[in-house]
């Protein structure tokens, strides 16, 4: 099997060096060259193109935003960005998830050899992802604003929908690309749609900030989960990164429960924890939506979904970035529709029902 091709650009000679050691210990992946800034990297592409590219965001001459840009709207190739403003929930990552970077890497300001190397696994695991993402050509257009309406002056939900528990729940989980199917997703849900209950493999202190952008763009409410948050019409709750996200019932009440807990499927929150408490809590009255992601959480989870009674949908191979937690949801004999993304939504609405 060939191995896989990685440029690694940073500013930093200590971050450049420990990220290279930490991809050559995998067998599967070859470092082909480094570059301390796009300049230096520009030159580096013109030499032989990777499979996968590490990017920073500050750097020297031009940032790694504008650096992703370029790449992605001339010639894409799979980036994963590799930074300390993660810790910030910083717009400027949420940004380059929106130009097309399939995967972040959280670099802290301080101690950063020893973190690369502990989380040795899970970054070998972003470059792979990354290597099968099949990256499409940015295009910049401008945005269209939509037409007001008397719905963009009434507030989201009506007073009913706030207090009524809804009998149907969505229950959603995604890894890599999955922030941009999960804007398309909800973008195209109605403001009175049966709660959404959403578990997205992000960093910690990032899942905030990418919920306030969704806020932003989609007509039902959505925000970071909080304990003890209920499941409502009209409102959506995306787990905080590193916490479990389950889904519990008190009388005719749904609510969300957040745990710390250990990794599953290495990862935290996970999709199977949220799926299983789904089937014991909801059963039938749940939906559940797998996307874009690579591995398989979520499989065994939806599997008891099904097995509850629940109608399940995946997110299909030609629209997905990585075609991995679907792939091995539809193995398991979990899913009962496998939809292009578009039309993903309308079906979790019309099951819902």
């Amino acid at each position: 099997m060939a191995k896989i091709k990685v440029l690694i650009i940073d500013d930093s000679a200590v971050v450049r060096q420990a990220l290279q050691s930490v991809l050559e210990s995998d067998p599967r992946i070859e470092v082909i060259a480094t570059a301390s800034d796009p300049f230096v990297a520009a030159e580096r592409l013109k030499q032989q193109i990777p499979d996968v590219i590490t990017l920073d965001v500050e750097m020297p001459r031009m940032d790694g935003l504008t650096f992703l840009q370029k790449i992605m709207s001339q010639h894409p190739i799979p980036v994963v960005m590799c930074s300390s403003l993660v810790e910030d929930g910083s717009e400027t990552l949420l940004k380059a998830l929106e130009y097309g970077a399939v995967e972040i890497i959280q670099k802290p300001n301080l101690g950063t050899k020893q973190f690369l190397e502990e989380s040795r696994v899970r970054i070998c695991d972003a470059i792979k992802a990354a290597a099968t993402a099949r990256p499409v050509k940015l295009r910049m257009a401008r945005r269209i604003e939509p037409k007001l309406t008397a719905d963009a002056v009434l507030p989201r939900g009506s007073s009913e929908a706030m207090v009524r528990t809804t009998e149907k729940i969505i229950v959603v989980g995604a890894s890599t690309g999955g922030t941009e199917a999960l804007r398309v997703f909800l973008e195209s849900l109605p403001m009175d749609c049966p709660g959404v209950v959403i578990v997205q493999h992000m960093p910690e202190n990032f899942t905030r900030g990418f919920a306030q952008r969704l806020d932003s763009l989609c007509a039902m409410s959505v925000k970071e989960a909080e304990n003890g948050d209920s499941v409502v019409r009209g409102h959506v709750l995306i787990a905080p990164g590193n916490r479990h996200m389950l889904l519990k019932r008190s009388g005719a009440r749904y609510y969300v429960e957040l745990k710390d807990g250990p990794l599953v499927s290495r990862h935290r929150p996970s999709v199977d924890v949220l799926f299983r408490s789904a089937a014991r809590y909801a059963g039938k009255n749940a939906v559940g939506v797998i996307l874009t992601g690579m591995g398989d959480d979520g499989a065994k989870g939806m599997k008891e979904l099904k097995d509850a009674g629940a109608m399940n949908i995946a997110q299909n191979e030609e629209s997905c970035v990585v075609f991995g937690m679907p792939k091995e949801a539809i193995a398991a004999g979990a899913v009962d529709y496998t939809l292009p993304l578009e039309q993903i939504a309308m079906k979790a609405l019309n099951l819902s029902r």
